[in-house]
């Protein structure tokens, strides 16, 4: 499965980020995704809210039921080795992080899973390379800018960067050209508004634009 996932995330190119849905919107929201040409979707843990921790691994797994290998899911803003085993117990294929952890990144990779830990700094994206993770994510991208993929991968060029914070359709093309591999696109792509409307089809319109923008060449 891990070759699989990183395989279609070199493909494909942009994972959805799904912050606080319960499984009733979560799966609907997965299916409007899909039928946008969306196939990776990153579900978060919400570290001020360790109750809800239970419901971010009922969403995965209820994804996960519902798509089956059609749709990938991960978990995303994993930060303690106890929050990686709910998430892999719920069937996340890929775990991401906003930090560099090394018990997280080696601990993923001992369950089989694809870990894509967020770093900003040279040390940090070559410490996360050596304790094993698979995808590096530049956080915040959209901060930094193209111009820093451009000199970070100077000297890490062996190194598979994602851009995550602040990536929209605009910027993607400056990314991909900079280096950036994949995408993690939050609001302007999951946006709670629609959500709540039940304007589903809004999303996928949305999706659709990123798969676009995402292979522009």
């Amino acid at each position: 499965m891990r070759d699989a996932i990183i395989a279609q995330i070199l493909e494909k190119k942009i994972i959805a980020i799904v912050r606080g849905l319960p499984e009733a919107q979560a799966v609907p929201l997965a299916g409007a995704l899909l039928a946008g040409g969306i196939e990776l979707i990153e579900v978060t843990f919400n570290q001020a809210a360790p109750d809800s921790f239970q419901c971010t691994a009922g969403a995965i797994a209820a994804i996960k039921a519902a798509c089956g290998d059609k749709m990938r899911v991960g978990a995303g803003t994993v930060m303690t080795p106890a929050q990686l085993r709910l998430a892999h117990d719920a069937g996340a294929g890929f775990v991401i992080s906003p930090n560099v952890d090394e018990a997280v990144i080696k601990e993923t990779r001992a369950l089989g899973l694809v870990s894509l830990p967020g770093c900003m700094t040279p040390s940090e994206c070559a410490a996360a390379h050596s304790y094993g993770a698979d995808f590096i994510k530049i956080f915040p991208a959209g901060v930094l800018g193209p111009g820093y993929f451009t000199a970070l991968r100077a000297p890490l060029s062996h190194l598979k960067f994602l851009a995550v914070g602040g990536v929209d359709c605009a910027n993607i093309p400056d990314f991909l050209r900079a280096g950036a591999l994949g995408f993690g696109i939050g609001g302007s792509l999951v946006n709670k508004d629609w959500i709540a409307a039940g304007r589903f089809d809004l999303i996928t319109a949305a999706a659709r634009e990123y798969v676009r923008a995402a292979n522009f060449a």
